[in-house]
């Protein structure tokens, strides 16, 4: 070994290179962003498209429908999904894995600019790479008024959008921010149309006066020795407005101010939020990708604490913060970094137990912290984050990077036994074992190769702790033939151990020898431990679910409500009632106790709640207060809360869309009512949303022209909409800039109360008569959708389904797809359609790639093995060790989920499946060590009997060191409880099951195998000779 010789001829580069390894891995350390999962980037567009007092059928047909015709044909599209709610519309467009984004929006870009044309007072089209980001939110902040402030909160959005989020968004590491709850401002003229006919005012010609006054620029003129410009003042100022003249009527002018008032005024009501039971407004921050969230946070503070001082201050405003992502972070991210400390303590502990030399001990142990800060700086070069997942993968690897030292140093003091001197025996101690630990490196590095070049969310979520243990163990190879040998030779010199357990590994290497003695017993091994195991795996084999739900504190619900309900009802009915309802919960005079709350409605979303309870430990208590009695007792009205997930998004949490599509709208109400009612049979505990509603009970005042009668008076559609509109939330007549921001200009009728006031509202038309509203349309009552949703163009009507927590996703969805989809689909028409969307989708691609992932890396384990055992025969033998570490991890699985019934259990997650890939490189190395031994003991000319006994012999020691330091080290990661343990005990379960158990069975097994043929004294496979 060319490194093995250089090391030891000069100790003192050694050293110098472990310091610089020290100074840069801390450098790297410090320099990595902070997060609390690896940031998954999804190929997806989304498009926002605001349009003011628009129903939904108008966004569809005004706006979504429009965009979706220029957008149907984009390069790499998969899926379009659009969702037309009140006043907006909104088009998220999902691309193929690996697709150009940059390229991707250029092209919606340009294909938007062909949209022939929007409504005048629609907004400009928002677009964002990256879809729905508001699961990314990593803080909220609310404001409520101080003591003796009697504004109404919700009329500082103006404030808040100028200050407050101009200030924070200029935060080094912010993407966005937004506000909540607020009421922006408008210009409103509000008429009284009895006045208005009186007079006979045809209000419909207002905008066209109104849109003629701006102010115009004349260009220069000199006068004298100057040029002066030339500005025409013709926009009229807000108090100034009223003096619009109307009409002339003898002589005399008609203005606005005679039959309306004009003034700034918020517009009207669409959301509202309280805070611990007062009117609060909230805002809220999202961070970029990839920066570290604790900087990010400390910059957000610093402004908000200097906004306190100073603006709040004198806006009489308070502020808080509510919600903090850093929290959590902080807590797993501890609890980690103390498992990890806790598991290199125990595995340093088992180490000295077999070597009992402290010196020993100390070398071994110099592994890992080399490793771990080389790891450190790989990540740092790779641009990777330093969170759950990647920290998840340094405290597996620790016990992974102790391997190889172990068997380097367990050979170095056998050639110490043996009389040679210390630099001898460091080079031939590392020599005798180089094949055998490269083989085992590259087995281990090529498992992990296909999960980091996965480009799914799976590949995303992982890949950090695949690049973690991978560059933990590759440095774990070049300390185990540099630093070790160097400092076993100049360290320990002239001693050799003192091995107080040779007598148990003579006994356990006899017994062994004894049950593998014939051939009847060999083969009566080799079926029973390759069959059973792959039995027990089938039978044993729980059914998977996507990814853990986390330990938050934090939870959020919603109360899905009667179709139509008021801000202001669900106000007093909804709001005002939870709020009461949750007094004694907020100040401690019942139990479980609430640390705050907010409470809002928004409309087209429905009320929401969200919030901490005071103590973690009370958390699911707590759950269940709100879903049996808080959420409880109203009228035409459900509501569910659950704990917020770590991993949220579309395709994060634990949330099944089942998509029905059809052409008929009405077939898919019947469908989704016949969906709901068996979901509620089959799944009672889930939570089942309807969205839209399951039937078309959004109240409507429909007013439909009578032609005739409208063409009589002169005028015709497009001015007696303009009228209609200024009878509701009024009619858009342009814009005003004063200086600072613009605002609308809206015109609006003076409140009525019922369709027959409406339809006798009395309008002033251009022939010069006066006629009731209702003479030029045709009032009615009835109802529509409360919102659109259309899959690839085509009306959508979507199941969402939330199992309960102790049913794993693959199961739901079995029981779905078995029980529910069958019902669905006898109820639709024959081109109705049920698929699956959210998580389903997520757990499906998930499942295949993970299955693909794990095929993938058992081939690439044999191929490398044969290469570098010359023999395909030999790698077969190591790859039939891998039934049973699988069967040990599954029961492990089952053991620790029976273990934790009571809190909800142990499920096959994804993060929990991964640990079967690491598994993988885990438990060949085991096997690796021992064919390599006995072929290699065959080539020096030994029988094939004393060859085996003599790799069981030589090889027992090292392989329990680094299986017990491997399994105590990751003890700490399925046994201690905390924040953030809960997403990683799975995989820590089948790791510890599946090696504990293939051990035990592989000193079995691998006799067995190498021993068959034994009585022909035929020799094995050549294998490459060691020095």
């Amino acid at each position: 070994m060319t490194l093995t010789r250089i090391s030891l001829s000069n100790p003192v580069a050694v050293v110098v290179a472990c310091i610089l390894i020290g100074i840069f891995g801390l450098i790297s350390l410090s320099r990595l962003p902070i997060q609390m999962a690896p940031d998954i980037e999804r190929p997806v567009i989304s498009i926002e498209t605001g349009w003011r007092a628009a129903a939904p059928n108008e966004i569809e047909s005004e706006i979504i429908e429009q965009q979706e015709d220029v957008l149907r044909s984009t390069p790499g599209l998969l899926k379009m999904l659009s969702s037309a709610n009140y006043g907006r519309g909104s088009i998220t467009l999902e691309f193929m894995i690996g697709t150009d984004m940059n390229r991707a929006l250029i092209e919606v870009m340009n294909r938007l600019n062909q949209v022939p044309r929007y409504p005048v007072d629609a907004f400009e089209p928002v677009i964002s790479v990256g879809g729905n980001d508001f699961d990314k939110v990593i803080a909220w902040f609310t404001l409520t008024t101080r003591p003796g402030n009697e504004r109404d909160i919700a009329s500082y959005q103006d404030f808040v959008d100028d200050t407050v989020l101009t200030r924070i968004e200029r935060v080094p590491g912010i993407s966005r921010a937004g506000a909540f709850g607020g009421r922006q401002h408008e210009v409103r003229i509000t008429f009284d149309p009895f006045k208005a006919a009186n007079i006979g005012i045809d209000l419909t010609r207002v905008q066209g006066q109104l849109g003629s006054n701006t102010d115009v620029s004349a260009g220069l003129n000199e006068v004298g020795r100057r040029d002066y410009t030339i500005r025409f003042s013709g926009k009229y100022e807000v108090d100034e407005l009223g003096g619009l003249v109307l009409e002339w009527r003898e002589g005399k002018p008609v203005v606005l101010s005679d039959v309306a008032t004009v003034s700034m005024e918020m517009v009207d009501t669409t959301n509202m939020l309280t805070s611990n039971g007062r009117p609060s407004m909230a805002f809220y921050i999202i961070p970029e990708t990839g920066v570290n969230v604790y900087e990010v946070m400390d910059g957000v503070k610093a402004v908000v604490a200097d906004l306190k001082a100073h603006e709040f201050e004198r806006a009489g405003l308070n502020v808080e913060q509510v919600a903090d992502n850093t929290t959590y972070i902080t807590a797993s991210v501890g609890m980690v970094r103390n498992n990890l400390i806790l598991g290199v303590s125990l595995a340093i502990a088992v180490l000295w137990w077999f070597l009992r030399k402290f010196r020993a001990t100390l070398i071994v142990a110099l592994a890992i912290p080399f490793c771990g800060l080389m790891a450190f700086m790989v990540l740092d070069f790779a641009g990777r984050t330093l969170n759950i997942i990647s920290l998840a993968g340094l405290a597996f690897a620790t016990g992974m990077v102790l391997d190889a030292a172990i068997v380097v140093l367990e050979n170095i003091f056998r050639q110490r036994e043996a009389g040679l001197s210390g630099d001898d025996a460091s080079m031939r101690g590392v020599s005798q074992v180089w094949g055998a630990l490269l083989a085992s490196t590259a087995t281990t590095v090529a498992i992990f190769m296909p999960v980091i070049f996965l480009q799914n969310e799976a590949g995303q979520l992982f890949s950090d702790l695949a690049v973690t243990i991978s560059a933990a163990v590759m440095a774990s190879l070049l300390v185990a033939v540099t630093v070790l040998p160097t400092a076993a030779s100049n360290w320990i010199k002239g001693e050799a151990i003192d091995d107080h357990h040779r007598h148990w590994w003579r006994w356990v290497t006899s017994h062994i020898m004894s049950w593998t003695d014939t051939p009847r017993k060999r083969w009566a091994w080799v079926g029973t431990l390759t069959t059973v195991p792959v039995m027990l795996a089938l039978l044993l084999m729980p059914p998977a679910d996507y990814l853990p739900e986390g330990k938050r504190n934090f939870f959020f619900g919603m109360m899905i409500t009667a179709p139509g309900l008021g801000i202001q009802t669900a106000k007093d009915e909804l709001v005002g009632v939870v709020a009461e309802r949750l007094e004694p919960h907020l100040s401690g005079e019942k139990h479980p106790q609430l640390e705050r709350y907010f409470l809002g409605t928004a409309r087209g979303w429905g009320t929401f709640m969200g919030g901490e309870a005071a103590s973690g430990e009370e958390f699911d208590e707590l759950l269940g207060v709100f879903n049996r009695e808080i959420m409880q007792g109203f009228p035409d009205t459900f509501g569910f809360v659950g704990r917020a997930p770590v991993f949220g998004g579309s395709r994060g949490g634990r949330k099944i869309d089942i998509d029905l599509s059809a052409e008929s709208f009405e077939s898919l109400l019947e469908a989704g009512r016949t969906g709901f009612y068996v979901l509620m049979q089959e799944m009672p505990e889930a939570q089942i949303q309807p969205q839209p509603g399951l039937e078309l009970a959004e109240p409507e005042i429909r007013l439909v022209p009578d032609d005739r009668k409208v063409a009589e008076v002169g005028w015709n559609r497009t001015q007696l909409s303009t009228a209609i509109r200024a009878m509701g939330d009024g009619a858009f007549l342009g814009e005003y800039f004063d200086g600072t921001r613009r605002y609308n200009v809206v015109m609006r009728a003076e409140n009525w109360y019922s369709p027959e006031e409406l339809g006798a509202i009395p309008v002033s038309t251009a022939s010069g008569g006066v006629h009731s509203l209702g003479e030029l349309v045709r009032v009615t009552r009835t109802a529509g959708p409360s919102s659109i949703r259309r899959i690839d163009r085509k009306r959508t009507l979507t199941l969402q389904v939330t199992p309960p927590a102790q049913m794993p996703m693959e199961e739901a969805l079995d029981l779905i797809q078995e029980k529910v989809a069958p019902a669905i689909l006898a109820s639709m028409p024959e081109d109705g359609t049920v698929k699956y969307r959210g998580t389903a989708e997520a757990l499906d691609e998930a499942l295949t790639s993970m299955t693909g992932s794990f095929i993938l890396a058992v081939v690439i384990l044999y191929l490398l093995i044969s290469a570098l055992f010359r023999s395909f025969r030999d790698s077969l033998l190591v790859i039939l060790t891998i039934p049973m570490a699988t069967v040990g991890g599954i029961i492990s699985l089952r053991v620790v989920d029976l273990a934790l019934f009571a809190s909800g259990g142990q499920a096959m997650d994804l993060l929990t499946m991964i640990g079967f890939v690491i598994l993988l490189g885990l438990v060949v190395n085991n096997a690796i060590l021992l064919v390599y031994r006995a072929r290699d003991a065959e080539r020096e000319g030994m029988a094939r009997r004393e060859a085996v006994e003599n790799a069981v012999r030589l090889r027992l020691r090292p392989i329990l060191m680094s299986t017990t330091t491997s399994i105590f080290g990751m003890l700490p990661l399925l046994l201690m409880p905390g924040a953030g343990t809960e997403l990683y005990r799975g995989m820590a379960a089948v790791i510890v099951g599946g090696m504990l158990v293939s051990t035990l069975f592989t000193l079995v097994l691998l006799p067995s195998l190498l021993r068959m043929n034994e009585e022909r004294k035929t020799t094995g496979s050549p294998v490459p000779k060691t020095a």
